[in-house]
């Protein structure tokens, strides 16, 4: 359970950036954010304060014209800091037999309370960026792909949106993952 100094610390983290980038969600006004989040549940602040402190710098971004919940979604330009360098999934993690990173995408998520964008999703957060010039994502992987010990990730590079794959047990220094969280 987050204090009521921090919890207000990350309110006005939250207020400054969702000022900042009014073209991540032009239909929602400050103060509808602020009544939704102060009527959330503590596990809504843990996960928030979860993003934040991973580097993940959420924000607020409309993906959906008929929905009534907000997305915070994480807008680093870069994948977050604090979420790097981990295979795709539990299993993946399992299946190391050596160098092992310390998580998995799947596994941090689900620990932070987030879940990982799907490539839909990221390739609509592409139009408020760019993300990713630099490092590359995590993506919620069709369960098909998965079966076959693959994961995708997306990037963008040369001006466009780039979605690949891999074995889901690979990482790298530059891959992370993007979270999402309905509220």
């Amino acid at each position: 359970m987050l204090s009521s100094a921090a919890q207000q610390d990350l309110l006005n983290t939250l207020q400054k950036r969702f000022v900042q980038h009014p073209q991540r969600h032009p239909k929602l006004t400050w103060k509808d954010v602020e009544s939704r989040l102060l009527a959330a549940t503590d596990a809504v602040w843990e996960a928030l304060l979860g993003m934040e402190e991973s580097g993940g710098e959420p924000d607020v971004v409309c993906l959906e014209d008929n929905s009534s919940d907000l997305l915070f979604i994480d807008c680093a330009a870069e994948s977050p800091k604090g979420r790097r360098s981990v295979c795709y999934d539990p299993q993946a993690l399992e299946s190391r037999k050596e160098n092992k990173p310390q998580d998995s995408a799947l596994g941090l998520a689900e620990r932070l309370g987030i879940r990982l964008l799907n490539e839909s999703e990221y390739r609509q957060l592409q139009a408020f960026g760019p993300f990713d010039a630099k490092t590359s994502s995590w993506l919620a992987t069709p369960p098909d792909i998965r079966a076959k010990g693959g994961a995708i990730f997306g990037d963008w590079r040369y001006g466009h949106t780039f979605i690949y794959h891999n074995g889901a047990e690979s990482y790298y220094a530059a891959r992370g993952f993007r979270g999402l969280l309905r509220v």
